[in-house]
């Protein structure tokens, strides 16, 4: 028998989808053509692959035993065939996708664009909005890059850890907790904001300060950490969010800095993908600039660099 090793691509891209609709998103082709790949997957293999379960299609017994060694065979396949081809930059003509955290986006969005354009000035970068919380986009190939403050539960998404973000207290300038030391009963009384896409009131913060006995205030929650930032530069409201990914934000806005008075986990910060390109080398290129350009944000500032408020803790 004669076999189209094209059905090893779209047997992967089922396996991992588990509907035909996803898989042919993903290979950018029909419903009904992929229909016909899988009736042809059937035939070959003599297994039905995706049985349907109600609403849903689940993988048959055989079809989870052989998922793992499917994809091996495919990203072989893809690395055998371009594993000569040299990346040429200059050349390069693609559009990655990258869904980052708003405030790592306003922090060096701008610095990836630049290095990406001068680097290659045929790519194009749509930088999007802040993720979900589901991986689905990932899978799919619409994103391409995103950030996390956690490693996806999926495993067909890579992480790579690219630093750990401390803590801060952001609050006007000439606020009543600028004066004198900031005592751990001062910050619980105090009005605090949050930021939250969901519009959460509560954080592990409020989980830290129970443990001490202690309630705070959750006054307001904003979508946003650029709205939060604002939002307390215009009232005593105060926000405790990460310091190197809003460092230029608060300096731009002239907010004062504070540390909070109670011992709080750093931050983690993650880049994610789906690991089908894991073995791509525009999409290497483009994690590991990446990946530079957000670890530049964890280099702690000169003190010339600091705005006069955080350099005199008032």
């Amino acid at each position: 028998m004669q076999l189209d090793l094209n059905l090893l691509t779209a047997l992967d891209a089922l396996l991992e989808e588990g509907s035909v609709a996803g898989a042919a998103a993903r290979l950018h082709v029909t419903a009904p053509a992929m229909s016909r790949s899988l009736g042809r997957i059937r035939k070959v293999t003599g297994d039905q692959i995706l049985v349907r379960t109600g609403r849903s299609m689940v993988p048959t017994t055989r079809a989870l035993a052989m998922r793992a060694e499917v994809h091996a065979l495919v990203q072989q396949a893809h690395h055998l065939l371009s594993a000569q081809q040299e990346l040429d930059l200059a050349a390069l003509d693609r559009v990655f996708t990258v869904r980052w955290h708003d405030a790592l986006t306003a922090a060096c969005g701008t610095a990836l664009t630049t290095a990406v354009h001068h680097q290659a000035p045929g790519v194009r970068l749509r930088l999007s909005a802040e993720p979900g919380s589901d991986d689905a986009e990932l899978r799919r190939g619409e994103v391409d890059l995103e950030s996390s403050s956690s490693v996806a539960t999926l495993p067909d998404i890579r992480h790579r850890l690219v630093g750990k973000d401390r803590l801060i207290v952001a609050i006007r300038p000439g606020h009543p907790l600028t004066a004198g030391p900031l005592s751990l009963e001062r910050y619980a009384a105090a009005e605090h904001l949050t930021v939250s896409r969901r519009g959460s009131l509560r954080d592990p913060i409020d989980d830290a300060l129970t443990t001490r006995g202690l309630h705070r205030r959750v006054v307001a929650v904003g979508p946003t950490a650029a709205f939060a930032l604002q939002l307390a530069l215009d009232t005593d409201l105060i926000v405790t969010l990460p310091d190197a990914v809003t460092r230029t934000a608060r300096a731009q806005l002239g907010l004062a800095t504070l540390p909070p008075p109670l011992p709080l986990p750093d931050v983690p910060l993650y880049l994610l993908w789906h690991q089908r390109y894991d073995n791509d080398r525009a999409h290497t290129w483009l994690r590991d600039l990446a990946t530079e350009t957000v670890q530049a944000l964890f280099t702690p500032p000169t003190a010339s660099q600091l705005p006069l408020t955080n350099r005199t803790g008032k």
